[in-house]
């Protein structure tokens, strides 16, 4: 992958001052450069594209994490907001997100864009942190253009994936569509001391896991732009991905009293099948003014997503534990989540500068309606057991208005500055007890954005953003959700929204043949939204939500790209973080805060011998990182690509994820009642061969794939 974007407009003569700082000029794939609010990486370059997912391209992106379950972070935050094309979207919002990045093929990204500070334009829907945007793939060349990948993995895994497009005079078409089989095993083993805060007495406990999944994925995305005329174009799209999934699983359980007795023993197996479905609309209209460079956009999206879950449980006891349920049960769940977006931008070059207005109307609609039945062993009659049983509903909705004005001030300074105001308001509803709540606020959120120009090569930049996170409708609902034997979660409707301040001072240059980037930041979050967990009786575990006091985190994020010979390309990019955060359930006289200092690397090596042949070598090493009763230990892998072009249409390409089967999660928790260990492995090493074939218009040439020369970049960082 490279970064490329829009670079700043270049020093003008005095006599003739540029008027806006952010003009897009056309940038080779030998110098990318960034954008004045964020950083873009081109994705189009990686050989492994036509194979991966777009969780396995965000786990390429610097300080971007993608964990097994689909939790996305940055710089070891996990309140990452993502944005399809700049919008909010319903599947990439709540448990719709995980199951949307695994489905959505990297072959329809375009490029990703990290946006650390977001500036006024932004809202806080959906994460109020940090924005992840994807940036989908756009196809202007007049004529037709086709694309076809299918690749086949070990263990019955496949995907296949076609992108077509076709442009002539005032209309411009194109789609995909996608399908996936996608196989997981996991295991894992969890030990468990519950403390007696009084005596200190140690009661032992372990868990045993081991399960599989398949996932069988489909989908499509399709999109038609029209000219109306000289100044106003017109844009429509549709979308839409399906994920199946049957799951197996066997747990094991033993759990022991201080003086070593065992109060309970059992196996428990598992089936799960889930349902999820997405899917997403889209109208646009783009108005030139009569001023040059004047632009008003209107922009309707609506958007959905249902997942409809089905898991039967069987417990065989060996030492049946006194508040044992029914060994036979199942659970039904359906959730669903709609999502109206309606935003209006306005553009005006002024004499001095450039004048943005918008504003935003949004509304997001969530229901989670959860049926728990005991089933009686003998004649498999099922009974509802109302207290595991509730449905609850929560509309957010968000009224909107912003502003920004930004200026070259001279040759070498430019500033940008917003300011957004938003209202909004929660409507709560928990159908089961009949309760209703609602609250409403309105807040002010600054944005300010400074580069200056020290050389031709190197380009400081200063910003800072406040975002609010909201909390959503997982974390405010009140009723107690049945996981397993052993785990219990509840949201907590008292939560109060998280603010958070971030500052960022970065530098790009370029040493002899390397370009440089690096970023020094500092950010402090405000009555932060964490998962606290509590021991019940008989060692089970209630997960829910609190205002966890502040955290603070400062670091360094750095890149370093360049050639070392005309066929290899190096890349190392990483973070060095210190992160300081307030202490839930700490132990006496342990102190109010947790720690920890984090390296996170990740090197790339691209060796490109010939214009037919490509290797990639990716070794990712994400560093520790804490949350509020611990932390996670370091988690380390590697990923092999290859591609060959067998003609200049057709090319073979074989893809490696976790080469050395080294990627195992490890949680620790140190509260005053509990200490715990757990560690999970998932699929392992998985390997996939396939081809990838282009036909029409640009078959033989382009950057998507075949033809891609020794000079093409690969997620290097910017120039200036």
């Amino acid at each position: 992958m490279q970064e490329s974007a829009a670079q700043e407009a270049p020093k003008p003569p005095p006599a003739a001052p540029a008027p806006a700082v952010e003009a897009t000029v056309s940038v080779s794939a030998a110098r990318p450069t960034n954008r004045i609010d964020r950083q873009v990486y081109d994705v189009k370059a990686d050989p492994a594209t036509s194979v991966d997912s777009v969780a396995d391209t965000l786990n390429k992106v610097p300080s971007v994490a993608v964990d097994p379950d689909g939790n996305v972070s940055l710089r070891g935050r996990n309140n990452v907001q993502i944005l399809v094309d700049g919008k909010p979207s319903a599947m990439m919002q709540g448990d719709n997100r995980a199951a949307a990045l695994s489905a959505l093929p990297a072959a329809d990204l375009e490029s990703v864009e990290v946006i650390n500070n977001p500036g006024a334009q932004f809202g806080n829907e959906g994460g109020g942190g940090p924005i992840i945007n994807l940036v989908m793939r756009r196809e202007r060349r007049p004529g037709g253009f086709g694309a076809i990948n299918a690749n086949a993995g070990t263990e019955g895994r496949f995907n296949a994936s076609s992108f077509g497009s076709y442009t002539t005079g005032r209309v411009s078409v194109q789609g995909s569509v996608y399908g996936r089989r996608d196989r997981r095993e996991s295991s894992g083993e969890t030990v468990r001391e519950r403390i007696d805060p009084a005596s200190g007495a140690v009661s032992p406990s372990r868990q045993d896991s081991s399960g599989e999944t398949v996932n069988d994925i489909g989908g499509f995305n399709a999109s038609l732009t029209y000219n109306l005329g000289e100044k106003d174009t017109l844009g429509l799209n549709a979308g839409y991905n399906a994920v199946d999934s049957d799951s197996d699983s066997v747990e094991r359980y033993r759990g022991a009293r201080p003086d070593g007795g065992v109060e309970s023993e059992y196996t428990r197996s598992s089936q799960r099948e889930g349902r999820n479905r997405n899917y997403n609309l889209g109208a646009r209209l783009d108005h030139k003014g009569d001023q040059d460079g004047e632009l008003f956009k209107l922009d309707l999206r609506l958007s959905g997503a249902g997942n409809d879950s089905d898991a039967r449980f069987g417990s065989q006891y060996t030492v049946r534990p006194s508040n044992a349920a029914n060994p036979f049960n199942r659970q039904e769940g359906v959730n669903d989540s709609r999502v109206i977006d309606f935003t209006g931008d306005y553009e005006l070059p002024v004499t001095s500068g450039i004048v943005k207005l918008g504003y935003k109307a949004a509304r997001t609609s969530s229901s989670f309606d959860n049926l728990f039945l005991d089933i009686d062993p003998a004649s498999l009659a099922e009974r509802v057991n109302t207290a595991r049983t509730n449905r609850f509903e929560l509309d957010d909705t968000t009224f909107a208005v912003y502003g920004s004005y930004q200026r070259r001030l001279n040759s070498d300074w430019s500033v940008l500055g917003g300011l957004r105001a938003e209202y909004n308001e929660l409507d709560m509803h928990q159908v089961t007890t009949a309760i209703r709540a609602a609250n409403h606020a309105t807040d002010l959120i600054p944005s300010a954005f400074v580069t200056y120009g020290l050389s031709e090569d190197g380009t400081l930049r200063l910003s800072y953003a406040r975002r609010i996170r909201r909390p959503g409708a997982g974390d405010l609902n009140p009723f107690v959700v049945y996981r397993d034997e052993l785990n219990v979660s509840s949201g907590n409707p008292n939560l109060k929204p998280s603010h958070s301040d971030s500052l960022e001072l970065g530098y790009e240059t370029r040493l002899g043949k390397v370009d440089t980037n690096l970023r020094l930041y500092a950010r402090r979050d405000t009555d932060l939204i964490s998962e606290r967990r509590f021991l019940q009786a008989n060692d089970v575990l209630l997960t829910t939500r609190e205002n966890a006091g502040s955290n603070r985190s400062v670091g360094l994020e750095f890149s370093f790209s360049g050639s070392a010979t005309p066929t290899l390309r190096l890349n190392l990019n990483g973070n060095v973080g210190y992160a300081e955060q307030s202490r839930l359930g700490g132990q006496a006289g342990t102190g109010g805060t947790r720690s920890a200092t984090t390296v996170s690397a990740r090197g790339r090596i691209s060796w490109q011998p010939d214009k037919d042949n490509q290797f990639q070598l990716m070794l990712n090493a994400q560093g520790k990182q804490l949350f509020g009763e611990g932390y996670r230990q370091p988690v380390r892998t590697a990923d092999l690509s290859y591609r060959r072009n067998l003609t200049p249409a057709l090319s073979l390409v074989l893809n490696v994820n976790d080469l050395f089967d080294s990627q195992r999660t490890e949680t620790i928790t140190e509260t005053e009642r509990l200490r715990e260990r757990s560690l999970r492995e998932n699929s392992g090493r998985v390997v996939y061969v396939g081809l990838s074939y282009r036909f029409g218009t640009a078959a033989g040439g382009g950057n998507r794939g075949p033809g891609m020369g020794p000079g093409m970049r690969s997620m290097g960082p910017p120039g200036r």
